[in-house]
């Protein structure tokens, strides 16, 4: 079964165009990462995905339902219940800074998805566990690290039960020595066959962890295939260049 499909998506803002027919799938319990360089159109893609930013053209599929098609998105109910099945996590967290972590985690349950306040705050602890973060109901984002910061957006984001997680560069305001346990969660979520897509410059992960890989730049897919095979044998020469700059771990 396929939970996100996209078919000739495109995206400009006034006369640039940042997103040019791009179309792929991302098949339930698969983990795809999309690589590229800065300013590539990744992180707008997502954003269109989710309705963020308004596609230009094309059309989206999330779980069946059409949300977009030709550019003209679904009315707001079908809109608003396809888009329930989509988390994401952003790179800067986007956390209530005057609400408690467990208040970040059951606010959207409660007014989102109409859940009791028991009922909500027992999935956002039984999440915070997951998380390692059993300690930290009580604290508010100002009192974490960045990696803790980030562990309670998944966690919130995980809160909603997604059909898939969208991840757009969810280690990129993190220090180096912060990045593994980000990386770990996802790992583990992996893991359990959750349906993911990470925008990634963290091409070790990708290799291991994904089951695809897709090189984004200047708004096109460029080339696409098996992770592991894309990463160590790229085919195209944009992907060559590209990776050379990255070692296993990350940027060389």
């Amino acid at each position: 079964m396929d939970v996100v499909t996209v078919e000739h998506l495109s995206k400009s803002f006034g006369d640039v165009r940042v997103i040019s027919d791009i179309s792929f799938s991302v098949h339930q319990g698969e983990v795809l990462a999309i690589i590229g360089p800065s300013g590539s159109g990744k992180s707008t893609l997502l954003r269109a995905i989710t309705h963020l930013e308004a596609a230009t053209g094309g059309t989206i599929d999330i779980c069946g339902t059409r949300i977009l098609d030709g550019g003209v998105y679904a009315d707001a109910a079908i809109l608003r219940g396809a888009l329930l099945k989509v988390g994401l996590v952003f790179q800067d967290f986007n956390l209530f800074p005057h609400f408690s972590v467990l208040r970040n985690i059951t606010e959207a349950q409660e007014r989102v998805l109409r859940r009791g306040k028991a009922e909500a705050r027992d999935v956002a602890l039984a999440l915070l566990e997951k998380m390692g973060l059993a300690g930290k109901a009580a604290a508010y984002p100002c009192e974490l690290s960045g990696g803790q910061k980030q562990r309670v957006s998944i966690a919130r984001a995980l809160a909603l039960d997604p059909q898939v997680l969208l991840f757009d560069e969810p280690t990129s305001a993190l220090d180096p020595e912060l990045t593994g346990e980000i990386l770990k969660v996802i790992r583990a979520l992996a893991a359990e066959k959750m349906t993911m897509v990470v925008v990634t410059h963290e091409m070790g992960f990708a290799r291991d962890v994904a089951d695809r890989a897709m090189l984004i730049d200047a708004g096109v897919i460029v080339e696409e295939g098996p992770a592991r095979e894309l990463i160590d044998n790229p085919k195209n020469e944009r992907t060559q260049a590209f990776l050379k700059r990255f070692s296993r771990g990350g940027p060389a």
